[in-house]
C-alpha cells in the first residue's frame, strides 16, 4: 500500500473576494507555529514535491533544470536530495522563456504580474497567483494578531507608485476583513520629508508604514519639530535593512520599538519580527528559507551565509532555492515559542559589502551616525566603483566648509580601515533612490 504524503502547512479556500478565505488561512497559520521543526521540514518538502511536479510538466525551464541535476520531481520531498538541486539567482528568472506554467491548477487565477523595481539594474518578472495574494493577505493579518494591533487608529503609509494622497474611510484589507477600522492614508515617497513630515503632525497616524530611509529623515525632523505620532503609536518597516542605530533611534525619538517585515516582490513575505524577542521568523507555512555557506552547506547558530527561498504555493513561476541576493545571520530557536527557522539578523545584499583591496568582504560599519556630527549632512551615499575608489555623496543643508570637508574625508578613512580614494560630492536636492522609492546607504558597483 503507498504512503500518504503528508499534508501541506495551508490549505488555502480559493475565493479571493471571500474574507473568510483570508480569516480561515490566519487560522491555519497560527495552527502551524508552534509544529516540531521536523514536521514543518517534512510537510514542506512534501508540499515542495508536488509543487515540482507540476512544473516539470508546464514549464521547459524547470523541467531543463531537474534533468541538468539528475532529479526527478519527487525526489525533491528528500531533504539530501532537495539539497543536490543547485540554487537559481535573479539572472536565471530573468529569462523568461519557457519559465512562467503553461497552465496553473484550477481555481489558482486571475494571475498577476509583478516587477521589481530594477534597483540593482537588473529587474526581474515573475507571475504569482490568487493563492499567492491569500497567503501575502494572510500573512499580513498575522502580524497584526502577533502585535496586537490597534485598528481604530489612523494608518499613514509611504509607498512608491502614488502620486498625491490617498485617503480612505478604513485601511482596506485585510484589516477590514477582521474589524472595523479607523481611517488611513497613503502618501508619496517621492515628497520632499519635510513636506511628508507636516502631513503625518496634522493626520498623526497611530500606525506608519515606512521604508527605514525615508523613516531617518523624518526623525531627523522629529528630533527638533517634535513626534508626530500619536501616543502609543507603531512604526513598522518594509523593503530596506533595517539596522540597530535605527531601531535605536526610533525609540529614543518616538518611543516606541520599530517592528520590521523582510519580504520582496517575487515571493512576498519572507520572515516576520518575532513580537516578543529578537530576529525574525521564517514564513514557513508558505515559503522555505535557507541559509547557506558558501560551500552550500546551511549555516548554524550564530553564522551569516546567503538567502536561499522556495515559494511553496505559487504554481505560476517556480521560483524553487532563489538566491535572492540577502544575507542574513541564522539565529538560535526562539523562547517564544514558535518554532519556525529564526533569522537574528537581516545584513543585506552582496552589493552592500564593502570588497578591500585584499578581496576580504564585509558590511561597512562607517559610523554613519557620526556625519551629521562633522558636517551639515542630511542624507549620504557610498559607491564602491573598484576595490581602490569610493564616491561619497552627501546632501547638505548649506555648503560644505574645507575644514568639514576635511573632517569627513578622515572620518571615512579611519572608519573603513584603509586609505581608499575618496570623492566626496555634495547636493543641495535629495540624493535620487530607486524607481520603487528604496535607497541604499552603501552600493558596490562591480
Amino acid at each position: 500500500m503507498a504512503k500518504s504524503r503528508p499534508a501541506p502547512l495551508l490549505q488555502p479556500r480559493l475565493k479571493l473576494d471571500d474574507p473568510g478565505a483570508v480569516i480561515d488561512l490566519d487560522r491555519q497559520l497560527a495552527a502551524a507555529e508552534r509544529l516540531p521543526p521536523a514536521q514543518i521540514a517534512t510537510r514542506q518538502l512534501a508540499q515542495l514535491a508536488t509543487l515540482a511536479h507540476h512544473f516539470a510538466q508546464t514549464s521547459p525551464r524547470f523541467a531543463d533544470r531537474l534533468r541538468a541535476a539528475r532529479l526527478a520531481p519527487g525526489d525533491l520531498a528528500r531533504k539530501d536530495r532537495f539539497a543536490n538541486l543547485p540554487p537559481i539567482d535573479r539572472h536565471w528568472l530573468q529569462d523568461t522563456r519557457g519559465l512562467f506554467a503553461s497552465a496553473v491548477p484550477a481555481g489558482h487565477e486571475p494571475l498577476v504580474t509583478n516587477s521589481t523595481s530594477g534597483s540593482t539594474g537588473e529587474p526581474v518578472t515573475v507571475v504569482r497567483t490568487h493563492v499567492s495574494q491569500l497567503i501575502w493577505l494572510a500573512n499580513i493579518a498575522r502580524e497584526h494578531r502577533w502585535r496586537g494591533t490597534d485598528f481604530a487608529s489612523p494608518l499613514a503609509s509611504i509607498r512608491a507608485h502614488v502620486a498625491a494622497p490617498r485617503p480612505m474611510p478604513t485601511w482596506g484589507a485585510p484589516a477590514d476583513f477582521l474589524r472595523r477600522s479607523g481611517p488611513s492614508v497613503a502618501l508619496p515617497i517621492t515628497w520632499d520629508a519635510v513636506e511628508l513630515y507636516q502631513y503625518l503632525a496634522a493626520f498623526r497616524p497611530g500606525n506608519l508604514l515606512v521604508y527605514p530611509t525615508t523613516l531617518t529623515a523624518l526623525i531627523d525632523i522629529a528630533e527638533t519639530r517634535g513626534s508626530f505620532l500619536a501616543p502609543g503609536g507603531v512604526i513598522r518597516t518594509i523593503g530596506e535593512t533595517v539596522t540597530p542605530y535605527l531601531r535605536k533611534r526610533c525609540e529614543d525619538v518616538f518611543g516606541t520599538a520599530l517592528q520590521d517585515t523582510y519580504s520582496s516582490q517575487e515571493i512576498g513575505h519572507i520572515a516576520i519580527q518575532c513580537p516578543d524577542h529578537g530576529g525574525y521568523h521564517a514564513t514557513s507555512e508558505s515559503v522555505l528559507v535557507e541559509v547557506l555557506r558558501p560551500d552550500g552547506s546551511p549555516c548554524l547558530s550564530g553564522e551569516t551565509g546567503m538567502v536561499v527561498v522556495t515559494d511553496l504555493f505559487n504554481h505560476a513561476t517556480p521560483i524553487i532555492r532563489y538566491a535572492i541576493g540577502d544575507h542574513a545571520e541564522m539565529g538560535a530557536p526562539c523562547a517564544c515559542g514558535r518554532t519556525a527557522l529564526r533569522l537574528a539578523r537581516i545584513m543585506g545584499r552582496e552589493r552592500n559589502m564593502i570588497v578591500m583591496p585584499d578581496g576580504t568582504r564585509h558590511w561597512p560599519l562607517v559610523g554613519f551616525d557620526r556625519f551629521r556630527d562633522l558636517a551639515p549632512v542630511r542624507q549620504y551615499q557610498l559607491l564602491q566603483h573598484d576595490p581602490l575608489h569610493i564616491e561619497a555623496r552627501f546632501a547638505t543643508t548649506r555648503p560644505v566648509s574645507a575644514a568639514e570637508d576635511t573632517a569627513l574625508r578622515d572620518h571615512l578613512h579611519a572608519a573603513l580601515g584603509h586609505p581608499f580614494a575618496l570623492d566626496l560630492r555634495y547636493f543641495t536636492e535629495d540624493l535620487p533612490g530607486s524607481r520603487s522609492g528604496k535607497f541604499e546607504e552603501f552600493r558596490r558597483l562591480f
